[in-house]
């Protein structure tokens, strides 16, 4: 079989690995040109905790920034990141959009956070450390642009710890994630140990309604995404410690939710797997973070990556095969 069909054959499968080995396989007489290295996607700073959004044609990429020290051994985040490409390779930095300490009511930790669309403007749900209540805390910033700037929706918190008793750990409310489903109801989930999930009200700024928990996710760590595919919701998240990604699926985004498997191994050189998932001009997208910039990287020194995503005829999800290859134009 000559090079180019079994590539073409290994990109049919799903099977990135094959494919590279048959690009790069080399008959007589046959030259093969290296794909270049696009994976991390951001080289110039440290972004962690990875979100997308598709807006206008164009992919926004939201990160965390991590400004750790390379002997420093937990996370240093102030603040947020925002990218954006129409070709999922080339990436415009914009500026800073969003800061702790644009939240009065928050000291520290920008941890996880999702940003999301609706009729115009922009919401951005975020984990931060509280100033007065123990522990962590989701916010909302808004903005009229996908770039910003934002600022705080609500002068307080949208949820605190002393709101969450299915845990008595101070971390349990973060990365918070927000679906709105084809009736326009929108979903905040979220959790670390347990996933919370609870209504949003039409303003996108309040609950509406009671704090649930998520049943029939094992080893539930942290990092909830929701996102959905034809009839099928899918809820993936970071499994166990170090964080490998798992993922279940149900025909509800209110569950009953059927474990799934194993998503994507263990993000190398790091302690935590933090996934993004979208659909960008009909190809599907994996978005994560490793510690993979060489030699400074680590679990608090992470860099987003990208690769391909696939589907099985079932609807399930193929395992993720992380590269340093990425994306190519």
């Amino acid at each position: 079989m000559k090079i180019h069909s079994l590539y073409h054959l290994a990109i049919k499968l799903g099977l990135v690995c094959l494919a590279h080995s048959a690009l790069h396989a080399q008959g007589p007489g046959e030259a093969t040109s290296p794909l270049k290295m696009n994976n991390p996607v951001i080289t110039h700073k440290f972004t962690a905790d990875p979100a997308a959004i598709v807006h206008n044609d164009t992919v926004y990429l939201y990160t965390g920034h991590d400004e750790a020290e390379q002997d420093y051994h937990f996370y240093k985040m102030n603040e947020w990141l925002v990218f954006s490409s129409t070709n999922m390779v080339d990436w415009e930095e914009h500026p800073v959009p969003l800061k702790v300490a644009d939240f009065s009511w928050a000291k520290s930790d920008a941890w996880a956070a999702e940003v999301i669309e609706k009729e115009g403007r922009f919401y951005w749900y975020v984990t931060v450390e509280h100033a007065t209540i123990p522990g962590k805390a989701i916010g909302v910033a808004v903005a009229d642009s996908p770039v910003g700037p934002f600022k705080d929706a609500l002068g307080n918190a949208l949820v605190t710890n002393d709101m969450t008793k299915a845990t008595d750990i101070g971390w349990d409310d973060i990365d918070p994630t927000v679906f709105i489903d084809d009736d326009g109801q929108a979903y905040l989930f979220w959790g670390n140990t347990v996933c919370y999930y609870a209504k949003l009200k039409e303003n996108m700024i309040e609950l509406d309604g009671q704090i649930k928990v998520v049943e029939g996710l094992p080893h539930f760590t942290e990092a909830p995404w929701i996102h959905k595919r034809g009839d099928w919701y899918y809820l993936s998240y970071a499994y166990q410690f170090p964080e490998k990604t798992a993922y279940a699926m149900s025909k509800s985004i209110e569950g009953p939710w059927e474990y799934k498997g194993i998503l994507n191994e263990l993000a190398g050189n790091c302690n935590t797997n933090h996934q993004a998932i979208i659909e960008y001009k009909g190809v599907p997208y994996y978005i994560y973070h490793t510690g993979g910039i060489q030699p400074m990287g680590g679990s608090f020194r992470r860099s987003v990556c990208i690769d391909r995503l696939y589907y099985n005829e079932d609807g399930t999800m193929k395992r993720i095969i992380m590269t340093s290859e990425g994306i190519q134009k």
